[in-house]
């Protein structure tokens, strides 16, 4: 018995000993990890992003060069009087990638044919597109006495309307208007933010409210501080979720009932329309024509598309005068249209 238990307890030594070695000893290193290379620095110093003071550019036909490019060979044809069937040919083709639209260019096209180019084929067209371009396009500021005029903006998202506000604000500030905006796309929580960063930069004032408010009570309390500060105009945003939506066009007419109520007078309602969508800008006007009253136009990033003849195909088809224009990422690039100007910047040499 003594025998076992010495030979147990030399065990329980000999395992103690074992275990405080293995203690002792020094781990092993796990392998280095090879890395990649850090790259190299491709670009040494960011773009700055444009900035409210930015200086526009002079030339209009320098800002639409992608449209200017579609005319380029019908600036080609020098010769006058009777049109081949081969230059009939390339003006159809150069006015449908434009986007005039069917209609236009086959009314283009039999007057061509009929009365051919006597002034040669550029001047011809110039002065049969401006024939097209002849609404009026004033801008109405002026509510009558005792009220705030207002601009309410319609369009679907991602036109580019909350922009366009905040660029129009600057306009009236630097002209030395006092300016209320009204964040009445309360869906989207982002167009509120945006407005507010327009109404800093700006110095306009701002009214809005929680995401999901009601957008009318938000046009409302612009306008009540509007009238109590004694601003000289309202610009309000509206919500733009879906175009065929009947809910959304139900809400859009609502809303202008409420900013055409005293102490506001909706003087104008512009529905802002993206020009790179082309003909698809003019089936999303057609939804919104009715229920918001459109008065006027705003087409963004015409300096980004081919597309630069849709100006004309939204006046004839819908009688609607396009206003503004935005040509370029700058504050001051959402000009008042002009209608030379803008024909010239198609077909001049």
């Amino acid at each position: 018995m003594i025998v076992l238990v010495l030979v147990l307890g030399a065990l329980v030594l000999v395992g103690a000993v074992i275990i405080v070695r293995a203690r002792r000893r020094p781990r092993r290193p796990a392998p280095a990890v090879a890395r990649a290379p850090m790259p190299e620095v491709l670009v040494t110093q960011a773009t700055p992003r444009p900035t409210i003071d930015q200086v526009a550019p002079t030339s209009f036909a320098d800002r639409l060069s992608t449209s200017r490019g579609v005319f380029e060979r019908v600036r080609a044809v020098t010769s006058a009087g009777v049109l081949s069937a081969e230059q009939l040919g390339l003006v159809e083709e150069v006015l449908l990638r434009s986007d005039v639209g069917v209609a236009t260019t086959n009314e283009v096209l039999e007057q061509l044919k009929n009365d051919g180019a006597v002034d040669g084929l550029a001047l011809t067209l110039r002065r049969l597109l401006l024939s097209y371009l002849g609404s009026s396009r004033t801008a109405h500021t002026q509510a009558e006495a005792g009220r705030v005029a207002v601009w309410l903006f319609v369009g679907v998202n991602g036109v580019g309307k909350t922009t366009s506000i905040g660029k129009l604000a600057h306009r009236f500030v630097s002209e030395g208007q006092s300016v209320v905006l009204a964040a009445g796309d309360t869906f989207r929580a982002a167009a509120a933010d945006q407005l507010e960063q327009w109404a800093i930069k700006t110095g306009s004032d701002v009214v809005r409210s929680s995401e999901g408010a009601d957008p009318g009570s938000v046009v409302h309390d612009a306008l009540g501080r509007a009238s109590a500060r004694g601003a000289d105009i309202v610009l309000a945003d509206t919500a733009g979720r879906r175009a065929n939506s009947t809910n959304l066009l139900d809400e859009l007419a609502k809303v202008r009932r409420v900013a055409d109520r005293a102490p506001g007078q909706v003087v104008e309602t512009l529905l802002v329309l993206d020009a790179t969508t082309g003909q698809n800008a003019v089936s999303q006007a057609r939804e919104f024509l009715a229920a918001a009253s459109v008065t006027g136009i705003i087409l963004t990033k015409l300096d980004g598309t081919a597309r630069g003849g849709i100006v004309v195909a939204i006046e004839r088809e819908l009688g609607i005068p396009v206003k503004f224009v935005g040509v370029g990422e700058g504050v001051e690039d959402l000009v008042a249209f002009d209608p030379e100007a803008f024909v010239a910047s198609l077909l001049d040499a």
